[in-house]
């Protein structure tokens, strides 16, 4: 009965197609647009990929890596003096214009780091020497900066070339791998020093003070201390996972600054409601387009299932065929959508736009939502069949 079921829905090319096709639209539209989304959101704190430490201090009022909200330069040593801190260094973060050679300008994410540990250097060099960034006038890119930071279109930038900032010369002396910033811009390394001097003159320039705990003490334990004896607030430095965000939903606090600045976009800005506008239609498309074809497949197919009934078939056979034909609409519509992600998200990589990170729950939530439409539609069969009287395929 199963492999009758198979032939009476193949054999109805027309509708077996367009079945596929709204699952396979839905599919797309609902893993394409959270996958965007999921990547927009890890943009947002490539700050903290970028430049790695284990803790970050900021003023008390910031909620994200992504704020301005200054610290006096007495701040570093007082969080140096915390007893379970090994050790602490300054950061500037901001936004700054460059002038490349040929008169144009471009936007950067300026990071002035320690001269003496390099703490929050890049992890990863491509080229260059790293020490090389204590000499005057020296900066290290990142591999976005490559082409961004070009004189013309389809150059490289290489190490030794120049570039200005605030009118003062900035020489590449490596270059990085990192995230992309939120911003769009290159990240640009520099020592702290150096960095205030590419900025314009403000009373306080430091963003943040980042540290790592004694051995054997916890990060809990060193962001409470800090807390406690500074009064600054303290944010670990690792990578979130489901169980953290569901956390924030709930309304429960955290210390990891990745959780913490994704909810902060989440909250205030409306980049949940776009994507997630999306990605209802998607839903809706899909539930719409399949719910009306299947049902209509089914009115086609009546007389079909009543001789079925009229020579024993019983209902659960029945209802089984139509679940079975339901289900492969759905498993074939789910991997045709997948396969259409997946090479969006081929050129998306290759051209680094627009951002793409599919974690792996959004595949399985797809599947899941996919799976109940096909149900809801084989509902609506069933719901018919169950009505269905055997006499009627003897009638004219």
């Amino acid at each position: 009965m199963i492999r009758l079921a198979l032939k009476m829905l193949f054999g109805d090319t027309a509708k077996y197609l367009m079945l596929v096709a709204g699952l396979t639209v839905a599919t797309f539209l609902m893993a394409q647009q959270a996958a965007v989304f999921c990547g927009l959101m890890s943009w947002t704190r490539s700050t903290l990929k970028n430049v790695p430490a284990p803790i970050w201090v900021v003023e008390e009022k910031v909620d994200q890596v992504n704020e301005t909200n200054p610290l006096l330069d007495t701040d570093v040593a007082r969080v140096r003096s915390v007893g379970t801190v090994a050790w602490a260094a300054p950061i500037y973060s901001g936004i700054q214009r460059v002038r490349l050679e040929n008169g144009s300008f471009k936007i950067i994410q300026l990071i002035g780091i320690d001269a003496n540990t390099l703490a929050g250097a890049p992890a990863k060099m491509l080229a260059g020497d790293l020490m090389e960034l204590r000499l005057p006038h020296s900066v290290v890119i990142d591999d976005l900066g490559v082409q961004r930071l070009a004189p013309k279109r389809g150059d490289k930038v290489k190490v030794g070339d120049v570039f200005e900032i605030n009118d003062q010369e900035a020489r590449v002396v490596g270059i990085a791998d990192a995230a992309t910033s939120f911003t769009g811009g290159p990240y640009v390394w520099t020592t702290y020093e150096r960095a205030l001097q590419y900025v314009p003159a403000q009373r306080k320039l430091l963003q943040a003070v980042i540290c790592a705990p004694r051995e054997g003490v916890a990060l809990e334990q060193v962001i409470a201390d800090i807390r406690r004896e500074t009064g600054l607030k303290a944010f670990i430095n690792r990578e979130a996972d489901l169980h953290d965000f569901l956390g924030q939903m709930r309304g429960e606090p955290t210390s990891n600054f990745n959780v913490s600045t994704v909810w902060w976009y989440v909250k205030n800005t409306g980049i949940p409601i776009s994507f997630g506008t999306t990605v209802i239609i998607g839903l809706l498309v899909g539930m719409a387009v399949s719910c009306q074809t299947f049902y209509s497949f089914v009115l086609e197919n009546m007389r079909h299932l009543g001789a079925l009934k009229a020579m024993g078939a019983s209902n659960g056979m029945l209802c089984l065929m139509l679940v079975v034909q339901a289900f492969t609409v759905g498993i074939i519509g789910y991997g045709i959508g997948l396969l259409g992600t997946a090479g969006f998200a081929f050129g998306a990589l290759k051209n680094e736009q627009p951002p793409f990170y599919l974690p792996d729950f959004v595949p399985l939530a797809v599947l899941g939502v996919v799976l109940g439409i096909c149900m809801l539609a084989a509902l609506l069969g069933i719901w018919r069949v169950s009505r269905l009287e055997p006499a009627m395929v003897f009638r004219s």
